[in-house]
């Protein structure tokens, strides 16, 4: 595509595109270059009718450590220093919306969507495989959906999606905890379709399942994904909309200081509901 992204490449062979998370920030985690890169990364694909799957990974050890936030730390001290300030919240209202379509253009894009997880697939990374159509892992892959521990609620579409995937009672051990569960576990919750031996035989096996349906007849499989997707897109919709103002006005806490500072610093939170 000769397009040059600072958080991902693409890279197309036939009419499977494979878009592989490279940072910059350590564990392909998600800094500014990835919220701003990949409403048009997955715009550009959907558009290309040559491009019939998608299959997405990271590179190096891990799938993603989440959100970026040493670098991300700008969009939250704003919100943080703002006190009874208005402002302040309305921009990050805003950032919040803006964040969500990095997501959402995964979810929207009528080219199936495949990932392969290997490594750690943290936060930001469980809400992004929440939005493709199938999710592979290797062994290896640990899951968290780890914002609690944070003093965060998930707002990018973890809690929007993940209900139409996992049932009830798993879904909320997993945001109420932030636990870190492992592959198994993960197939026997549903969380992926499948597991492999390695991140190899992961990716292999998600370009196989992407040619399988690349050789199938285009428009039906977008149509296919239309019809499937238009049973949730109002409720995801509305819950996005939802935490998007709930966390404006009710993220910047105490708490969400001590949960980065205690990040930061390697120890355990000492969290007070301030």
């Amino acid at each position: 595509m000769g397009d040059a992204y600072e958080s991902v490449t693409v890279d197309i062979e036939g009419h499977v595109a494979q878009v592989t998370l490279v940072g910059p920030g350590k564990g392909n985690a998600m800094g500014p270059a990835f919220w701003a890169e990949m409403p048009e990364v997955f715009a550009k694909l959907d558009a290309d009718s040559d491009v019939r799957a998608i299959v997405l990974t990271g590179s190096g050890k891990h799938f993603s450590y989440g959100l970026d936030l040493a670098a991300m730390g700008g969009s939250l001290s704003g919100v943080m220093a703002g006190g009874a300030s208005a402002r302040p919240r309305a921009d990050f209202h805003a950032t919040i919306l803006r964040m969500q379509g990095a997501i959402s253009a995964v979810a929207d894009c009528r080219t199936p969507t495949i990932a392969s997880v290997h490594g750690w697939c943290i936060g930001g990374g469980v809400d992004l495989i929440s939005a493709v159509d199938i999710r592979y892992a290797s062994a290896d892959a640990k899951f968290s959906v780890r914002e609690v521990k944070l003093a965060m609620v998930a707002d990018v579409g973890s809690l929007a999606r993940l209900p139409l995937i996992l049932t009830d009672g798993h879904l909320r051990e997993l945001a109420l905890t932030g636990k870190n569960i492992d592959a198994a576990r993960a197939e026997k919750i549903g969380l992926v379709n499948d597991v492999y031996d390695d991140a190899e035989a992961s990716l292999a096996a998600a370009h196989e399942t992407a040619a399988e349906i690349a050789a199938n007849p285009p428009l039906t499989v977008n149509g296919i994904k239309d019809v499937l997707d238009q049973q949730r897109i109002a409720r995801v919709s509305e819950s996005l909309r939802y935490v998007a103002v709930w966390n404006a006005a009710m993220l910047p806490s105490k708490d969400l200081t001590e949960g980065i500072t205690a990040t930061f610093e390697k120890r355990a939170p000492n969290f007070t509901g301030e």
